[in-house]
């Protein structure tokens, strides 16, 4: 086949997607997918836009940014304590895309799919003037009325983050090849790099947050940001103790040599781990647990009266970020 006898709308979805979708999809031969949540569970349903130049960069593997697209939403999931059921795509394919292209896409959002156990339902694609976009929309299941909800801590539950805070942000920066960078082994910006393209939905911690977290988001646009929209649709406030939020080697190594990259690293986006409250008795066994599932757990500060943007004690010093989360607008 030559490049310009591409296949047409229906022969590219049952090349390239109808191999990955899951049951209820019909073979993606049909309009709509048919789906039922298991006795006893409410469906729970996030979405999330990706656009060329904005969430990834044209450079980047087309098996890259079909993980990214998918990995997002089941963060979104995972932050309220459901288990991926399975996902819608719409994909706007600029004028230039080939087979290649395309080939590599679905097998990275095959393999995705499968390590997120978060079938393929069905989507939609179709040629765009502009940038390639896609938009993602997963399914989840949790028991009824279990969510986690993000309007729910308490004064004086304990603030606990997944994961390393700052790789992704700090990923992002390396590709401008700042003077740091040389201050990093090839492994540590090889693992900075990584979180930035590849997103670590903590979807195994889901059954855990359920049984003992009071509130979760996932930390998608800062550690700061979010923790300030999460206590302020609370109408409280949070201290956090700065040396307490995780850094990976790679990260701290960075700080030292440009301590200013502490900033960045907890207003910078991308992360996607998990942001919770859990009441001070249930903060052992909620530590056990994620450890039993291999996700790392950090305690790094409180839920406290007030409405203050929440601050961030370091030696000695307070800071609060007034502009600590990204905003598309």
């Amino acid at each position: 086949m030559t490049s310009r006898e591409r296949p047409n709308e229906d022969g590219l979805i049952a090349r390239f997607f109808a191999p990955l979708a899951g049951e209820g999809a019909f073979g993606l031969k049909d309009d709509v997918a048919c789906v039922s949540p298991k006795p006893g569970h409410d469906l729970l349903l996030t979405t999330d836009a990706l656009v060329e130049t904005v969430h990834f960069l044209p450079e980047d593997l087309p098996a890259s940014i079909a993980r990214k697209a998918l990995g997002v939403n089941v963060s979104d999931l995972a932050a309220k304590g459901a288990d991926p059921a399975g996902f819608l795509l719409s994909l706007a394919l600029p004028e230039t895309w080939t087979e290649e292209w395309l080939a590599a896409f679905a097998a990275g959002l095959g393999e995705a799919a499968r390590d997120f156990a978060c079938p393929l339902l069905g989507g939609d694609t179709v040629k765009a003037r502009g940038a390639l976009t896609l938009c993602v929309t997963a399914i989840g299941e949790v028991p009824t009325g279990r969510m986690v909800r993000r309007t729910t801590a308490q004064v004086g539950d304990v603030i606990c983050v997944t994961g390393t805070i700052g790789d992704a942000a700090l990923g992002l920066k390396l590709r401008k090849a700042p003077a740091w960078a040389e201050s990093l082994s090839p492994g540590e910006r090889a693992h900075l790099a990584d979180r930035y393209l590849h997103p670590q939905p903590r979807h195994h911690l889901a059954r855990a947050l359920r049984t003992h977290a009071h509130a979760a988001m996932d930390v998608s646009d800062g550690l700061a940001g979010d923790l300030a929209k999460m206590v302020r649709v609370n109408g409280v406030s949070a201290v956090v103790e700065a040396d307490t939020v995780p850094l990976s080697p790679g990260v701290q190594k960075a700080i030292k040599v440009d301590p200013g990259l502490y900033d960045l690293a907890v207003t910078g986006g991308d992360d996607y781990e998990i942001l919770c409250t859990v009441p001070e008795k249930k903060l052992d066994s909620f530590m056990k647990e994620a450890d039993s599932v291999g996700v790392m757990l950090s305690a790094i500060g409180r839920i406290v009266q007030g409405h203050e943007i929440p601050v961030f004690r370091m030696r000695g010093s307070e800071r609060r970020y007034d502009a600590g989360s990204f905003s598309h607008f």
